[in-house]
């Protein structure tokens, strides 16, 4: 068996494997050089934060149960889109199929910030109320799903090898823990890292409550989609230290950090302010 097989037949054992790895690693690195100081009991956040990632994987699991990857096999046993009409290098095709469906990823959460009714449902994401590893786990189920959806058009069209898809979405978890991360980095070591990869100092940004701040760096792995498409902004306002993370006009505990009152964000509340909107 070569190792394009392994992965292929061991795709759920490394995807936990590494999800525990990353999430150890992350957790270590904020309680040995945290970037801020939390605002909320750590405890009660994650138990409802990796609550909700318990509650999506069983509904994934129910709803898609061979997930992105067994639609990458569907994919190219019928020999659907472009890379199995186009043959290439599997290497090249492998490497250009993970860029693609960044950038589809990419657009997917532009699109969470200018429709409505989207972004009602990614607020469930932006809510949190502090800042770590597992506010980039925690996402509402409708937005889950609506995920999945998109990666299976994405795949189709493309003809994402199978294991470019592997790689994808290993990449797109560890790197939706690292950016999260309420880890300091070194400013010079930030500066070069986030030409390569969403770092935590550019992605908070993202996490302020200031609409503008918010509507920016949508990016998860790769940074050179908010460069080259301005959408990029290079630090908050008031600075990291005293940005206030999650949104203005909802900041109260029982929506905000309790599972059930997480799963109602979508059903509640004005979302004036937050959408995309160019005349503001």
């Amino acid at each position: 068996m070569n190792l394009r097989e392994y992965v292929i037949q061991h795709e759920v054992a490394i995807r936990l494997g590494l999800f525990f790895s990353i999430l150890l690693i992350m957790t270590l690195w904020e309680l040995v050089a945290p970037r801020r100081r939390l605002t909320v009991s750590k405890p009660l956040r994650w138990i409802n934060n990796l609550g909700m990632v318990c509650f999506n994987s069983l509904l994934l699991r129910l709803i898609f149960p061979t997930a992105a990857v067994g639609m990458a096999v569907f994919v190219q046993k019928h020999e659907w889109g472009f890379f199995n009409h186009f043959p290439v290098l599997y290497g090249f095709a492998v490497i250009v199929s993970v860029v693609a469906m960044d950038f589809v990823i990419y657009l997917q959460h532009v699109m969470s910030h200018a429709i409505p009714v989207f972004w009602r449902i990614h607020r469930t994401h932006h809510a949190d109320l502090d800042f770590d590893v597992t506010t980039g786990v925690r996402f509402h189920p409708f937005e889950i799903i609506l995920s999945m959806l998109i990666k299976f058009g994405a795949i189709a069209v493309i003809g994402a090898p199978v294991l470019s898809v592997v790689i994808f979405e290993v990449l797109l978890n560890a790197t939706s823990m690292f950016n999260h991360g309420n880890v300091r980095i070194m400013h010079s070591l930030d500066r070069v890292l986030r030409w390569i990869v969403v770092t935590p100092e550019m992605h908070r940004v993202h996490h302020s409550s200031l609409y503008y701040e918010t509507n920016s760096n949508f990016g998860f792995n790769l940074p050179l989609w908010d460069r080259f498409l301005g959408t990029y902004r290079d630090q908050p306002r008031m600075g990291h230290e005293s940005m206030t993370i999650g949104i203005e006009n909802l900041r109260d505990i029982k929506h905000c950090v309790i599972l059930p009152g997480m799963l109602v964000i979508p059903f509640i509340g004005k979302i004036a302010g937050y959408t995309i909107d160019h005349r503001k």
